[in-house]
């Protein structure tokens, strides 16, 4: 078997023959460490094995490429107000039955591969004719195009664009290791609570723990995170998982790491199940708190009070937003709070932005 001859079909990087069993790979890309017979796709349906090669099948072929609010990320404490390149391709190596964007993460299941090709020239030319102050990996899991999320960074970061990523956290430290050179900031993505039983019955994913391991050397890395959580209605919303969760991140990442609560509303495979009850967002909303997370906010509810920053110190609403929008700036320049001079932990500048003609694009 030969390796299609086409654009999107690149050698892959981080994998290795398996001793003993000829033509066979192991991927190295993720926790998964797919072992791959000749011929077969890994679990993520994008990566294949050609006759003892391992191939990526998605490289530049973008399935989406919108110009975003960088609090659409969801990133709050990171150059607030920016606008990033937002990008992303088919597959996934979850399989979550509640995906809001299953159409691309799921579409080797679906329909099969597909995209409009883009090389990271072209991403990148893209994002400085919209003015965008970074590109942003998104949409489905970024671990999935790897080789072309690290090529577009380099070149992103050579025409003085940050960028960012929103992440399952199943990336193995060697491919990190890499990554992270070029990568400033990451929304890393639970679930449930990052209830293992959650994770194997509705996402398909045998063991979460190493998304902390991950979480762990992206903080070593200088890598500035938020961290999100997904409130999946009576199946994965659990106070005492929460409240584990909570207090890993504010024990191992800083009490002052951003922590978005994310209401569910009906997808895919779980479109029987109701919408967050907007109470048990604020149960535990107040329960991340209790735990000692200083930045706690309720994401997809516009509107909701914790859409906002306070100051922790004095409690003073530092910044105003509406949805992924900020409709009031009142830090200093350095970012410290007016009222008590309490300094925020918000890397970057605020960008103040008009997205009148620009979102929706």
């Amino acid at each position: 078997m030969v390796a299609e001859s086409k654009p999107n079909v690149k050698e892959a990087l981080f994998w290795e023959p398996v001793a003993g069993r000829s033509g066979y790979v192991r991927c190295n890309l993720c926790y998964r460490r797919c072992t791959i017979a000749p011929g077969r796709f890994g679990v993520c349906g994008v990566r294949r094995n050609i006759d003892g090669t391992l191939y990526t099948y998605v490289y530049g072929m973008l399935t989406a490429a919108n110009l975003d609010p960088i609090e659409k990320k969801p990133l709050s404490h990171y150059n607030p107000g920016s606008a990033v390149f937002s990008i992303s391709t088919p597959g996934c190596n979850f399989f979550c039955q509640f995906c809001q964007n299953w159409e691309i993460s799921q579409s080797r299941l679906e329909k099969g591969l597909y995209g409009m090709q883009y090389t990271p020239e072209r991403v990148v030319k893209e994002a400085l004719r919209l003015k965008a102050d970074g590109v942003s990996y998104t949409y489905n899991e970024p671990t999935i195009f790897y080789e072309f999320m690290l090529d577009t960074a380099k070149l992103a970061k050579q025409h003085g664009l940050f960028n960012t990523m929103v992440t399952n956290g199943y990336m193995t430290l060697e491919a990190l290791e890499e990554l992270y050179k070029y990568m400033d900031a990451a929304t890393v993505d639970f679930k449930g609570g990052g209830n293992p039983e959650f994770y194997r019955k509705f996402m398909g994913v045998p063991d979460p723990s190493p998304i902390y391991d991950t979480l762990l050397a992206m903080k070593e890395k200088g890598m500035h995170v938020e961290v999100t959580n997904l409130v999946v209605p009576l199946v994965g919303d659990d106070e005492d998982d929460l409240r584990k969760l909570a207090r890993w991140v504010a024990d191992n990442l800083g009490d002052e790491t951003p922590f978005h609560l994310l209401r569910f509303y009906p997808h895919y495979k779980m479109i029987d199940y109701p919408p967050t009850d907007l109470q048990k967002l604020d149960s535990l909303a107040s329960i991340a708190r209790e735990e000692g997370l200083k930045h706690v906010y309720v994401g997809n509810v516009w509107g909701h009070p914790l859409e906002h920053t306070y100051c922790p110190r004095c409690g003073y609403k530092v910044i105003e937003r509406r949805g992924f929008f900020i409709t009031k700036w009142n830090l200093t320049e350095d970012n410290r709070c007016p009222k008590c001079g309490y300094k925020l932990n918000i890397k970057g500048v605020y960008r103040k932005r008009s997205w009148e003609f620009e979102y929706f694009f």
